[in-house]
């Protein structure tokens, strides 16, 4: 089979042909019809995040190892099951939770996979979605897609899921303020889930003038371009002084981590989520006075990417694809997301 590879970081993926893996027992042999294209994989392809004082952190020291073929949002048809496999057969379009944990730690036993203290990612820590076949290492992480289109559901897988999970710690009321700052694939989602699931008000923070656009025709209440206008005066004049009740911040780094910080009220919640990097110095004295709650959201469980997945199957959320490619195209692919040319999210198809 086809696959696009990454041997060191910072080098073009080579295109190469391996051995068509064969599943056993519990595992199932995807055909990958639609991986999508991911920040964690460009990130993954520098080999890692920008840390505090011009830190570099490297994925291989979080036990990331190359050569890897790269892809965690994959979705396709079932080609070949193992022996032991139940409750699926050959055909049937399925989208893979690829938050794999070990199984054993308190994290997993508590049925958060993607929190494990030991990660077997797809994608990250074993071989993923960027070729024509995948292998799944337990049909427990499927999830059935009937005739849902699989571009479609792709991103649901991360972008998707980590999105759900930081709209859900928001845990904001009827009428309250959410700020979601960044308006590429995951804000974008955010939008629509916080309209599917909640009565809250939502305003958009981004410096695109095309996301900002695509936001409000999505739902967001109210759009602020952070290139033009002070956002967190902006914030504030729309909550009459106050701040908002919770802010979600999708890019997460030295620029933005202050003003997400800053446009919050008493009681806030922060919601930190991208990995763009950096350091941030924080007023210490104002989190125990204002009560503020800090906290990180990693994508998500397996539970709440079923639940997702049926809001996507019922039309209240959908993927914004916006870019196809061809395997051959992958390192196109992540050269475009690297230069902010993708609104929404890019896939590729094998």
């Amino acid at each position: 089979m086809k696959v696009a590879r990454i041997l060191k970081t910072n080098e073009p993926l080579k295109i190469e042909n391996i051995d068509t893996p064969k599943p056993k027992g519990d595992q199932v042999l995807v055909k990958v019809e639609s991986a999508g294209v991911c920040h964690s994989d460009l990130h993954l392809w520098e080999g890692g995040y920008a840390g505090p004082q011009g830190v570099f952190m490297k994925v291989e020291d979080r036990g990331v190892k190359f050569p890897l073929t790269p892809g965690h949002e994959i979705a396709g048809t079932i080609a070949e099951l193992g022996d032991s496999v139940k409750g699926f057969q050959k055909g049937e379009r399925v989208l893979v939770y690829p938050w794999i944990g070990e199984g054993s730690c308190p994290a997993c036993r508590a049925g958060e996979e993607n929190l494990c203290d030991a990660p077997r990612s797809l994608g990250v820590y074993q071989d993923g979605g960027y070729g024509e076949y995948a292998l799944v290492p337990n049909f427990k992480y499927l999830v059935k897609l009937g005739d849902f289109d699989p571009s479609a559901a792709a991103s649901l897988a991360c972008s998707g899921l980590t999105a759900y999970t930081a709209v859900k710690k928001a845990a904001v009321k009827d009428g309250e303020m959410l700020v979601i700052v960044g308006a590429g694939g995951l804000g974008l989602m955010a939008v629509q889930i916080t309209k599917a699931i909640t009565r809250a008000r939502v305003a958009v923070v981004d410096i695109g003038e095309k996301n900002l656009e695509e936001a409000k025709k999505l739902g967001a209440d109210n759009i602020i371009n952070s290139g033009s206008v002070d956002p967190v005066q902006a914030v504030k004049d729309l909550t009459k002084g106050l701040g908002a009740e919770a802010v979600i911040d999708f890019v997460n780094n030295s620029k933005t981590a202050p003003n997400t910080f800053n446009m919050l009220r008493k009681r806030g919640k922060m919601i930190m989520v991208g990995l763009f990097g950096g350091s941030m110095e924080l007023n210490l004295p104002l989190v125990p006075l204002r009560a503020f709650t800090l906290t990180g959201a990693y994508t998500g469980k397996y539970a709440d990417l079923v639940d997702l997945v049926e809001l996507a199957k019922k039309g209240k959320v959908q993927s914004i694809v916006s870019r196809r490619f061809t395997l051959d195209e992958a390192n196109t692919a992540l050269e475009e997301l690297k230069a902010r040319k993708i609104v929404g999210r890019a896939v590729i198809n094998p």
